[in-house]
């Protein structure tokens, strides 16, 4: 495979089934839209939870989101080895 092609496994997925990502309720005192958004995040895939930000910011949630202890979706991930690029996806959509 070349260099520039990224592997992609499984069936592409529709906005619909992307769309169901928005639907996940927190069980505990996480606010909704960073449940949401660590759903997504352990769910899709990177091309995937890009899309599935669209819909979340026209949906209304906040990207800055805490859990309990005040951490967001950021400081969550941030020491996961693919973080980077989800980081960057979510500054993106801050603007």
């Amino acid at each position: 495979m070349r260099k520039d092609k990224k592997q992609v496994i499984g069936d592409e997925i529709g906005d619909a089934q992307i769309k169901l990502f928005l639907d996940f309720e927190p069980v505990d005192a996480t606010s909704p839209s960073l449940h949401k958004l660590i759903k997504a995040y352990r769910g899709l895939r990177i091309d995937d939870f890009e899309r599935f930000l669209t819909f979340f910011v026209e949906a209304g949630y906040d990207l800055d989101g805490k859990d309990e202890h005040g951490n967001d979706f950021v400081a969550l991930i941030q020491d996961q080895r693919n973080a980077a690029e989800y980081i960057e996806l979510i500054n993106k959509a801050r603007g």
